[in-house]
């Protein structure tokens, strides 16, 4: 809406959550959705919201829609298969296919697109804004904003729904922003993705970035503003030397760090009386289940175990939360 938009296009709208929204927003929705039930089910939606004014529903194929007649497109490719529910990995076996999709870009600028979060980066088409979304520390989902809704390559966004207003978020431009939706904290970083962080030697505390900073590549960002550096180029923790408050990040201390060996690490949690142990792990192909049973536990004290590899090595680091 603030970018002009007054009629969208949502293809393959579903239930119509989307199209409610920005039916909301005072935005005119024509919705385009194959399955005649659900279509049934989104017009009901938008009749019993007081928005079928504003939101109607055809049912049909969203690739014949012809998008010259609206401002803005939102797509939301199905990646599921139909009867079986079963997650579709290929993005060619999307409905509408992903070409389809990636091409709406080109026929109308403003086009946004729903994607799975683990949408690999060589698939987001050029020029476009990737911005992965969490909430609460877990991974939801991924959009696509395009033309004049594209502002920066990589963004990261973080709702906390559990927290007060926000501290330390970075809105569109890099300033500070306080944006609470409905009671939620909203925290945003962005950059181009392509930085990588420096690396150096294991330091007091671990920060465990979030999985939204995490998949848009932007731990680098977030490495220049906690100072810190990786122990291994291809792993996603940070090390520092103090301990700040971030929302970005879960941060440990560090109090014990060894090369991985089953027997050291059991002399270690026995002598420092651990019985309880959270389990992380990067870049580890231990099971976690299978490494608490054979730990064999059975101290009063809590920890958490982190499993990675510093410079290569395999690496077990023994930690409590700041």
């Amino acid at each position: 809406r603030a970018a002009g938009v007054a009629t969208l296009a949502d293809l393959g709208c579903g239930l119509g959550a989307d199209a409610l929204a920005a039916a909301r927003a005072g935005i005119r929705v024509y919705g385009v959705e194959a399955d005649p039930v659900t279509a049934a089910m989104a017009a009901a939606n938008a009749e019993a919201a007081g928005l079928a004014d504003l939101f109607t529903v055809k049912c049909g194929d969203a690739t014949a829609f012809d998008v010259t007649r609206v401002d803005a497109v939102f797509c939301d490719p199905a990646r599921r298969r139909a009867g079986t529910g079963r997650r579709i990995f290929d993005p060619n076996a999307y409905s509408p296919p992903w070409d389809f999709v990636t091409g709406l870009a080109e026929r109308v600028p403003r086009t946004v697109v729903k994607v799975a979060p683990g949408l690999d980066h060589a698939l987001i088409p050029p020029g476009a804004e990737a911005e992965w979304v969490s909430v609460d520390g877990d991974l939801v989902e991924a959009a696509l904003w395009c033309g004049p809704l594209a502002h920066s390559p990589r963004r990261a966004t973080l709702l906390r729904c559990k927290e007060g207003p926000p501290v330390n978020a970075y809105g569109r431009e890099g300033r500070p922003s306080h944006t609470p939706v409905a009671g939620t904290a909203v925290h945003q970083v962005t950059g181009d993705g392509t930085t990588e962080a420096p690396v150096g030697p294991v330091r007091r505390f671990l920060y465990d970035p979030d999985p939204a900073v995490v998949r848009a590549h932007l731990v680098a960002e977030l490495a220049a503003d906690l100072d810190a550096t990786l122990a291994d180029p291809a792993i996603a923790y940070l090390y520092a030397d103090r301990a700040v408050a971030t929302p970005y990040a879960r941060c440990l201390e560090i109090t014990d760090v060894l090369p991985f060996s089953l027997k050291r690490l059991r002399a270690l949690l026995r002598e420092r009386r651990v019985g309880r142990v959270e389990i992380l792990k990067r870049g580890s192909a231990l099971e976690p289940e299978k490494l608490r049973r054979d730990l064999r536990l059975a101290g009063d004290q809590p920890a958490s175990l982190v499993l990675t590899r510093v410079a290569g090595a395999p690496t077990a680091l023994l930690c409590h939360p700041t």
